[in-house]
């Protein structure tokens, strides 16, 4: 494995046309008075210049037959590869450009990694629509906030919660041809103080074969199916008006079949498992609140093919902040956040610590201007010690028209394959950095029911990790 102080710049100009209330229109909403989560201080999309794609729970709603790599794969900017190919293949995803494992994913404000997969990426297969409550997508560098990865952009999955007081039982089910099948039943209520959501959903189908049969061959090939089962409970305990715990259980299987190549049959298959617990806790007051996220996950990969394998990842985050309003102009964001990732793999287990601490500064609604500015300090027990930033401006020149734009730094540490793996392994790895520029403008017309953003952005990143066969 090779590290290369290389430059890539990549740039790309793109117009986005929102009709927000056509049933049949869009496959997303831009609100300027929805709040976003993402951002980890509950904005409302016209107080920052972050680029910012809200998939309402209407959308979702309207999108039981399609997969969430089919849904992610609709928005502008992002490509989803294999997202309407062989469920049994990697969903990988292409932010804006960028390679595949350079965006972060979030579920309900928390990091998802895995270690054994391709550069530490999210399956997006591991999430079913129908467990999900809405989706917001923060396109651009993210790390001051995120940490590893996010040098692309960011998409916070947040799922479905509790209900009302007593108990509802809801599903909904499909079926279709190659006797597919999808069904989802879940139980939701609440009692004073306790609010529960628990949901199950299946998933199978025969399908047909991956590879296609070459001219002249008689022989039929098999068909290449799979079969999925996810579990997903949240829980919500209020132990007083300040003090809320929200645990979370989540646990995914799947069964894949897939082919030896584009015209050659095999009976290949792989077992995904997927496994996650952990708890939000917020204690809120007048002026703040201090939120601490903790997630455990291990993820493995047993595939069954003439090149067999089996991988196991583990990552254990506590993520811990603070927000102060300081007056009704400036908000204040603080926090530390530190990551511990494993792997288990054939001939070695090794693990690797990344320690963060982090700040940003929100300025919003100074006549018509709005300012963010944010820091990063990270250290990796391998590498060392390295920093980000970001600056993002906004104005609103009238109610119809705001002008945005940021300048900000992000990295990716090297994955424990790169690290401690078979092939090509160098513990002399330091992180990808990139260095990002953009710009754009919004309109919005007939009171927000129409809106257009005109943006353009500019990457360039550094000392990119390549690996070189056969040397490594």
């Amino acid at each position: 494995m090779n590290k290369k102080r290389i430059l890539i710049a990549a740039g790309l100009g793109f117009a986005q046309l929102t009709v927000s209330q056509l049933a049949s229109g869009q496959d997303s909403l831009r609100l300027k008075d929805v709040v976003i989560s993402a951002t980890k201080n509950d904005q409302k999309q016209s107080q920052t210049g972050k680029v910012v794609t809200i998939i309402s729970s209407e959308v979702l709603e309207r999108s039981h037959g399609k997969s969430l790599p089919d849904l992610i794969s609709e928005q502008a900017g992002i490509i989803v590869a294999g997202s309407s190919s062989n469920p049994g293949l990697n969903k990988s995803v292409f932010f804006r450009g960028a390679g595949s494992a350079y965006s972060v994913v979030l579920i309900d404000g928390i990091v998802q990694n895995d270690p054994s997969g391709n550069g530490g990426a999210f399956d997006l297969r591991l999430l079913s629509i129908d467990q999900i409550d809405r989706i917001e997508i923060l396109r651009g560098g993210q790390s001051t906030i995120y940490g590893s990865d996010a040098v692309a952009g960011v998409i916070n999955i947040i799922t479905k919660k509790g209900g009302a007081k007593g108990n509802t039982i809801y599903g909904v089910a499909s079926a279709g041809s190659y006797e597919s099948f999808k069904g989802t039943i879940g139980l939701n209520g609440g009692v004073e103080g306790f609010t529960y959501n628990v949901n199950y959903t299946q998933n199978k189908t025969n399908g047909i074969s991956e590879a296609a049969n070459p001219v002249g061959n008689i022989a039929e090939f098999d068909n290449d199916g799979f079969k999925t089962g996810a579990l997903n409970a949240n829980f919500g305990v209020k132990l007083d008006k300040h003090f809320s715990v929200n645990p979370f259980v989540r646990y995914y299987y799947g069964n894949y079949s897939f082919d030896g190549g584009a015209f050659t049959d095999a009976g290949n298959y792989s077992i995904l498992k997927n496994v996650a617990a952990g708890t939000n806790a917020k204690y809120e007051f007048e002026t703040g609140k201090v939120t601490l996220n903790y997630s455990y996950e291990s993820t493995s990969n047993d595939a069954h093919s003439s090149f067999p394998s089996f991988s196991q990842g583990k990552v254990n985050i506590v993520d811990l902040f603070y927000n102060q309003k300081l007056n009704n102009k400036i908000d204040l964001l603080v926090g530390i956040d530190n990551r511990v990732m494993k792997l288990t793999a054939p001939g070695s287990n090794p693990k690797a610590n990344i320690f963060a601490a982090y700040g940003s500064l929100f300025l919003h609604d100074l006549s018509v201007f709005n300012l963010e500015v944010g820091g990063r300090y990270n250290k990796h027990e391998q590498y060392g010690e390295n920093y980000t930033y970001s600056i993002t401006p906004s104005v609103n020149i009238i109610k119809e028209i705001k002008l945005f734009g940021t300048v900000s730094t992000a990295f990716k540490v090297p994955t424990l394959n790169m690290l401690f793996g078979q092939f090509g392994a160098n513990l002399d790895l330091k992180p990808e950095r990139s260095k990002n520029y953009e710009a754009g403008v919004n309109f919005s017309f007939v009171e927000d029911k129409i809106t257009l953003r005109v943006a353009g952005f500019k990457r360039d990143l550094t000392d990119a990790i390549i690996y070189a066969y056969p040397a490594g």
